[in-house]
């Protein structure tokens, strides 16, 4: 008679493969929930507004980095971006009433003197001004 010998399976194996999905899935959950759950927070009431806010872009005045200047796509020479400018924002400026906006958008390595010099120009000819740094 001959005995068959049973393989058994080896005692110290144990499958982890739904342990680490239970394990990653808890990780998550709390990585989640301790950047959501922020004790320093101050809660303050801000105030709502009726209507939208968002100001027309009638004018785009952009510098780049070579302190070339453009009104909208086309390229003007610095020496007459303040006669062109100001053309620009009385065309905007159907009625009394009306508002033009100038956009400016600034190369972070432009000077910022000709920045604010157009800024002010433009508030004084009496449009809004938006400048925005890339």
């Amino acid at each position: 008679m001959q005995f068959r010998k049973k393989h058994k399976g080896e005692a110290g194996e144990v499958f982890t493969d739904s342990l680490n999905d239970i394990l990653f899935i808890l990780l998550m959950f709390f990585l989640i929930v301790a950047t959501l759950a922020n004790p320093n927070v101050v809660k303050v009431g801000l105030p709502r507004g009726t209507r939208d806010t968002k100001a027309k872009q009638n004018i785009m005045v952009s510098i780049d980095k070579d302190q070339n200047y453009f009104i909208g796509s086309s390229k003007v020479d610095h020496l007459q971006i303040d006669t062109l400018l100001l053309r620009e924002i009385e065309k905007y400026r159907k009625t009394p009433l009306d508002t033009p906006t100038v956009v400016i958008n600034a190369d972070t390595a432009s000077y910022y003197g000709e920045v604010f010099r157009i800024m002010r120009l433009s508030k004084k000819s009496g449009a809004k001004v938006v400048a925005t740094v890339k």
